[in-house]
């Protein structure tokens, strides 16, 4: 209940404060490449149940049609702003939104595609017991994922066997452990690990 509390405040006063920052972004996208500046996927979250996660677009139109893993640097489908908001995780703030309508919370296992939530193990699928994040220690410890998924021969394969295995451990560190403590902990990690 507290936490539930602390998103809505949070995400309430991120959406107004950061409003500015919201129409900036939004038409130096639509300025860049043809195609909203908003970008809509279906994600799977709290008890198995799909929602649709909101980012700000950060590739071009269709770009998911050509595979839901984005690799780093190499990664042709990526606009040059993109890149941008990408590397600061801006693409994540129209998140706050999922964040106020309870569909997410600040501080949870980042939310799946189905493809992926379909090769969970039982154990694994503890992960969709709590509220889908922003951010969890996952998101810090991988917050070079792109990077990582840029270098390997095959990322989808790379992500599966590998990635998705150990960010679902350091989810697992957070659910075991959730508290206010916990979460007011992750969040400043989360900041520190973007500004450092």
């Amino acid at each position: 209940m507290m936490i539930r509390f602390f998103d809505f405040i949070f995400s309430l006063l991120g959406i107004i404060l950061l409003s500015p920052a919201f129409f900036i972004l939004y038409f130096a996208i639509r300025l860049e490449s043809k195609g909203g500046g908003f970008y809509k996927q279906l994600r799977v979250g709290l008890n198995d149940r799909d929602f649709y996660v909101y980012k700000f677009r950060s590739m071009r139109i269709g770009a998911d049609k050509q595979g839901l893993i984005t690799i780093g640097g190499r990664d042709p489908r990526i606009t040059r702003i993109g890149y941008f908001i990408r590397k600061y995780k801006l693409d994540e703030l129209p998140q706050l939104f999922n964040v106020l309508k309870g569909d997410m919370s600040l501080v949870g296992p980042r939310p799946e595609v189905r493809k992926y939530v379909d090769l969970y193990t039982d154990e694994q699928r503890k992960v969709l017991s709590v509220r889908p994040g922003i951010t969890d220690y996952a998101s810090i410890e991988y917050v070079d994922e792109d990077t990582i998924l840029g270098q390997a021969d095959d990322a989808d394969k790379a992500y599966i066997e590998q990635i998705l295995p150990d960010k679902i451990r350091y989810n697992m560190k957070y659910i075991n452990h959730r508290s206010v403590k916990e979460y007011f902990k992750i969040i400043f990690l989360t900041i520190w690990s973007i500004i450092r």
